[in-house]
Parts: C-alpha cells; structure tokens; sequence
C-alpha cells in the first residue's frame, strides 16, 4: 500500500544496499538502508523535543546529505520542514522567522548561524541519538510537508506551502515524464533552500530509487570532474553555472559519456551553451518551474530541444498548461500571453497569506505571471516575466528576446535587458553587459547586430558595461538591482 510520506521507507526496503546519497566534500555516502536509519534517528529526536504535529522546523545550513534525513523525519513526524537561505541578511532572515514561528532552529555552525530560538540544535548532535521504533503521525495528502520562503526579489518573502501531495505528485511526474530509474544519478549543487534543490531532480531520483551527490560550493572545473568521477546521468545547472562550465579547459577537453541529460533551469539559457553542448554530441535542454509549481512542468524530445532552441516542450504527463490574453480567452499559436498551469504538484497555499493565495489562483488554475507562447505542434516556449515586459513608445518589448540577440557576439559573457523611465517613451530599452573582451569596436558592433534582427524600438537605446551582473542566492540575475544601477554613465 502506497502511504503518501513513508515512501522513503518503502524504498529502502525495496533496495537497502543501494547508494541513495553522497556528500560530494567528504566522499560520505549512505545506503538507503542507512538513510532510513538517519531518518529514524531524526523522528526519535523530534519526538523527544515533544514537537506537535504542524509544528514549523527551521534549518539553517548549507547542502549536506544530513538534511534529506530531517527532511523526511519531519514528514513521518507531521512536521513542516522550512529551510532557511544562509545567503540572507540577520534583518531577513529575522523577518521569515516572525512569519513561520518555528518551534525549533536546526543549524551547521552555531559560530556562522546568526539567528536565536530558545530551541536550538546542531545539526551534528543527532550522532548521539540511538536508534528506535518510529512513532509515525497518520497524516492526509493535503498535509503540509514543507515550506519554501520566495527569494523576494518582488517584495517581502512569501511562505511557499508544499504538501505531500504537491511534493509526491512532482516527482511522480518527473520520473514518469523524464524516464527516470534506480541506475540514474544527479550532481547537485541547486542550494537546498529552495525548490529547485530538493524538488527539481533530489526528491524524485530517491524516489525512483537513484543516487544523488549534494555539492555544496560550485566551482566548474570541480563539477565537470565529479560528473565523470560519479558517472552522472541527469543534472540540473542554473545558466551562469553553465557558462563558467563550457569556458573550462576540462569541458573542452574532456567527453561526458555517462550523461544522457544537462538540465537548465532558473533563468532562460542563452543560445551559444547549447551549441557548446551540442558540438559535442550531448543532450541539453531547457525546463521551467516555479515554486509553486513543481518546479517541473514540461518535456521536451531530443531533436525538438535544439531545433527550438529556448522551447520546453509540452506538459508533462498529468499536468495541464495554457496561455491566455487579458480578457482570459485563450492565445492562438505564436500569441504571447500569461502561462497558467494546473496538477496535483502545485502548492497549496501561501503561509499567512490568503490574499495573495487567492490572487495567484484562478478556478483551480495557477497563474504564474511568465509570459509565454506556444508554437503550432504545441511546445511551449517561455517569453519572460509579464512585471519584467517593457512597454516602449506603446509597442511591447520581451527581454529575452532582445538578450538572445545580443549573446550571439562573441565577445558578450552575459547580458540583461530592463526597462528604464522615460517621459517621452514611456520606457526605454536598457542593456547590461558583461564582456569576455571588450573590444573598441564593441558597441557599433552590437548595434549593427540589433538592428539586422530586431525591430527598431526593441534595440537598446542605453548600454552600460559592467564587471559583473548582480545575482540572487540561486545564481538568476538580479535585475531588480539593476535597475538602481541607471544613474550609471552609459557608454555611448
């Protein structure tokens, strides 16, 4: 019998001797059988500490193989697992704290945690725990099993609620539409904090029963080397991470045999990492989520992915999507509009929030505020944030659009595209650019490529060169910090 949050236990009865988990650092690895016993230690220390059912866990802690353990102690337990990004300020991370009240804090380094409950624990103090019997919670699907605080690049952090229904039916999804199995293996250095870490390809990989490396620091050369070392199968990376990767000496020089997918996800990919990729015979291709959603919604065929490139294929197997205008009518083929996404594997709900929960929802659909569009064989194709669209002289302009444009110059590393106020234009097109080398000719470089491919009012009427882009804790750039960069001296 399927019970929906001790699955984990059904798989290690299923196969115990498997590798389930590897802490890419120290080389430590657990069996299935050996995670489970962690988790038992876990549920026994909860239990102990007199945690009742719903009671909010905070873990503050950088990637380590430990927090899969507390994580499905804390379902068996009836517990809600909210992990803390260590990446945020003592005044943030204070704010999440005020909204979540967790009963107990779950820390790596107490000379590193910046934050204080009357009930704090090392992470490393379970080693004292014994085994014992789990006393297991009875719990229902809708149940919440954790919770994933938004970045907050749009305002105050959100308290996003995932069920075990929302996690289950995701990685159900996964493994069915991706074809995933027991001999699979992801590299992941996705921090654990948001969905992206835990949800993407680590939750769904132990459930079909795969292994999973947690890497904590990323640095590309290190990566390339474990993918081979570990023989790695499926991995997901965030764009900058690809970019510092194909520029590695070892990525040029070295083949990847073991690996059947790269994912991207996160930000959209510039268009030369799929050539890189694709030069060498290996498939990469696009995904797209949120935490609210999945974060995996779409598949995408081999051949479809680098034929159209920037595509996310179709919706996976019991997942619905759609794109509508503003009126709600749905858009035709190539018509841009709002994606809304339906399944088992959404959220449930906002914590202490029900004006935004109800704001995002829309007769059992989930509006993700993406702007996308959907070709005539039905791929899906992802245009950009409808808050990031730019509105120029009354003529819409897609950022993306204009930075896929402007990455095909050999010399650009990275690019972002905003919008800046303007009273004659409403909004002008505005670039941000990051060179490998730049070259005097740079400039009249890229406006004679702008001006070959895109309409007028979507060439950048501003571009500033900078040293690097600002980003968040998951590696996107960070564009609402660019926009406080545009009393910068433009170089033109």
């Amino acid at each position: 019998m399927f019970v929906e949050h001790e699955w984990i236990l059904k798989r290690a009865a299923l196969t115990p001797h498997h590798i389930a988990l590897i802490n890419l650092a120290t080389a430590e690895q657990w069996t299935y059988q050996q995670l489970s016993e962690e988790i038992s230690k876990w549920c026994q220390f909860f239990q102990g500490q007199q945690l009742l059912k719903g009671s909010r866990v905070a873990v503050f802690a950088k990637n380590h193989i430990q927090l899969f353990a507390v994580l499905f102690a804390c379902g068996l337990r009836g517990l809600i697992y909210v992990p803390l990004n260590w990446r945020l300020s003592k005044e943030e991370l204070a704010q999440i704290l005020e909204d979540a009240t967790p009963s107990i804090l779950l820390f790596e380094e107490e000379d590193t945690c910046p934050i204080v409950l009357d009930k704090m624990f090392s992470l490393h103090s379970i080693q004292q725990q014994k085994k014992g019997s789990v006393n297991k919670q009875t719990m229902e699907v809708d149940d919440p099993w954790l919770m994933i605080y938004t970045g907050g690049t749009t305002g105050r952090p959100k308290g996003v609620v995932l069920s075990f229904e929302s996690v289950n039916w995701n990685a159900m999804n996964t493994i069915i539409s991706w074809g995933l199995h027991d001999k699979d293996r992801t590299l992941n250095y996705m921090p654990m904090f948001h969905t992206g870490g835990l949800n993407a390809l680590c939750i769904p990989l132990l459930m079909a029963g795969g292994t999973v490396i947690i890497g904590d620091k990323f640095e590309a050369e290190a990566a390339l080397r474990a993918t081979n070392q570990y023989e790695t199968t499926i991995s997901l990376f965030v764009p900058t991470m690809y970019q510092a990767m194909i520029a590695s000496k070892y990525f040029q020089e070295n083949q990847f045999p073991s690996m059947k997918v790269f994912l991207s996800g996160g930000a959209p990919c510039p268009h030369p990492i799929y050539d890189a990729f694709y030069r060498k015979g290996l498939f990469f291709k696009e995904g797209y989520g949120l935490t609210e959603a999945g974060p995996n919604n779409f598949f995408i065929a081999r051949e479809d992915a680098y034929a159209k490139k920037g595509a996310v294929g179709k919706s996976m197997q019991f997942i619905e999507a759609k794109i509508i205008k503003p009126t709600g009518h749905n858009c035709a083929p190539r018509e841009v509009g709002e994606l809304l996404v339906k399944g088992k594997h959404m959220f449930r709900f906002y914590w202490n929030n029900k004006e935004e929960t109800a704001s995002i929802m829309q007769d059992g659909w989930l509006k993700t505020g993406d702007l996308a569009m959907m070709d005539e064989d039905g791929d899906f194709f992802i245009v950009g944030r409808r808050k990031e669209m730019i509105i120029s002289g009354g003529e819409n302009v897609y950022p993306q659009e204009v930075e896929q444009c402007i990455l095909q110059h050999p010399d650009v590393q990275e690019v972002a595209v905003i919008g800046i106020a303007d009273d004659y234009w409403g909004e002008v097109v505005t670039a941000f650019i990051v060179c490998h080398n730049q070259v005097a000719t740079i400039l009249d470089e890229l406006h004679d490529l702008c001006h070959q491919q895109l309409g007028r009012f979507k060439i950048p009427k501003q571009i500033l060169f900078l040293e690097e882009l600002p980003k968040t804790s998951v590696g996107k750039i960070d564009k609402k910090a660019l926009h406080m960069l545009v009393d910068a001296t433009p170089c033109e």
